[in-house]
């Protein structure tokens, strides 16, 4: 096997595995059985790549082969009949007529499907990371900070709950969609969340996430236009990811915000942004991805870092404490407090989070706690946090990083 055909397939897996599984799952009528028969056709073209050459278009390649795969097992399956979920139409390859035939791909469909009442909120997100994203189970548990144990039941017990109860496969109707907008609106920022700042491994960001991301928000977009929900997570996409060229340098270094390059932020993505914002914070109350996308907003406008209006993000983030209450909104907000106020009453906005379970092995905490501790000179304390953040990364960007800022403060605390 050649270096080259390794390489394929894992482009193909990072880019290809929604579009294959959702393409897939329409034929098997069975998340598992899709599930196991996309997985053989990526066994399979690793074993046969390599002697018959890698296909233009490998995404064809693997879904003709999946699907194949799946009528196979059909066919021999004499309980089909008896078993099969009602999932779709699954001897019709095309798409179907009428609404959902202006759907680009199936990949809404399974996010739809994945996020369907009947499923708990967790479960919805933790299902659609893992299929649509093709996210392993250990990366679905560090993402939504739970064990892996935890996360594999949940993710079992979901799929088995499709399937008894017989959950379509489908676009809602037109009726049905804005109430059930918001779940799929958390998955994919979910899903932007995991390719902005990868949780493991040698990049800082998965690219093809990022981009899934986008092109799903974009999608959610054209479909409710006046939706303002979908506006501000469009907008929040749009204006994180604008620093995409600057949050590394040259050498594959983290950079802080403080030290990126504004010139080369993504004008044209910042100014769609911005407009975005204004539209989405139309709402009383604001969506919660409104605010969110107001604070990237601030940033996005700020001149410089010094410029940096960190008062008004402080306000933004006490909104968004009312309208979407948690640990790590909390934390943000503790972190802008000593930018808006000094590191002293950062650290102590820190502290007061310090007991919740949450967060417990939520490397940032610990990070930004040394930051301020850093900053007011206490050095030795700031090394200890830094050791503690080391211990709950695995990004190893994120890794280098905290190394080198440790080894800075142990330094500083060896000559004090």
């Amino acid at each position: 096997m050649t270096i080259d055909v390794e390489t394929a397939v894992a482009d193909a897996h990072r880019r290809e595995w929604a579009f294959v599984l959702a393409a897939t799952v329409r034929v098997a009528g069975d998340i598992d059985l899709a599930e196991e028969c996309v997985q053989d056709a990526y066994a399979r073209a690793l074993a046969k790549w390599p002697m018959d050459g890698i296909p233009v278009n490998t995404g064809a390649w693997l879904t003709t082969v999946a699907r194949r795969r799946a009528l196979d097992v059909r066919r021999r399956d004499v309980r089909f009949d008896r078993l099969m979920p009602m999932l779709a139409e699954p001897d019709v390859p095309a798409l179907p007529e009428g609404r959902n035939a202006t759907i680009p791909d199936d990949r809404l469909r399974l996010i739809f499907t994945c996020c369907h009442p009947a499923l708990s909120d967790e479960a919805q997100i933790a299902l659609t990371l893992r299929l649509v994203c093709g996210l392993t189970t250990n990366e679905v548990s560090r993402a939504l900070l739970v064990s892996e144990s935890t996360m594999a039941a949940r993710i079992t017990r979901a799929k088995k709950k499709i399937a008894g109860a017989h959950i379509p496969y489908i676009v809602p109707s037109s009726e049905q969609l804005p109430e059930r907008i918001d779940a799929v609106l958390s998955v994919v920022h979910l899903v932007f969340t995991a390719g902005h700042t990868a949780v493991s491994g040698n990049q800082l960001v998965r690219r093809d996430l990022v981009e899934r991301a986008l092109d799903l928000a974009r999608m959610l977009r054209a479909l409710l236009p006046e939706n303002r929900g979908v506006a501000g997570l469009l907008a929040l996409i749009l204006l994180s990811d604008s620093r995409r060229d600057t949050r590394v340098d040259a050498n594959g270094r983290l950079l802080l915000l403080s030290e990126q390059d504004r010139v080369k932020w993504d004008r044209a993505e910042i100014v769609e942004g911005v407009a975005l914002v204004r539209e989405a914070l139309g709402s009383r109350p604001p969506e919660r991805f409104a605010v969110m996308a107001a604070i990237a907003a601030v940033h996005a406008e700020a001149p410089s870092w010094d410029a940096t209006d960190w008062d008004e993000i402080v306000g933004l983030y006490d909104l968004l404490t009312v309208v979407w209450p948690s640990p790590i909104v909390a934390l943000n907000r503790a972190v802008a407090v000593g930018f808006a106020r000094g590191p002293q009453a950062g650290l102590d906005a820190i502290d007061e989070l310090s007991t919740d379970p949450t967060l417990a092995s939520y490397s940032y905490l610990s990070s930004s706690r040394a930051e301020f501790l850093r900053r007011l000179g206490r050095y030795a304390e700031s090394a200890l946090a830094f050791e503690e953040a080391l211990a709950f990364c695995e990004n190893t960007v994120e890794r280098d990083f905290l190394m080198a800022r440790l080894l800075e403060t142990a330094t500083l605390s060896e000559g004090s």
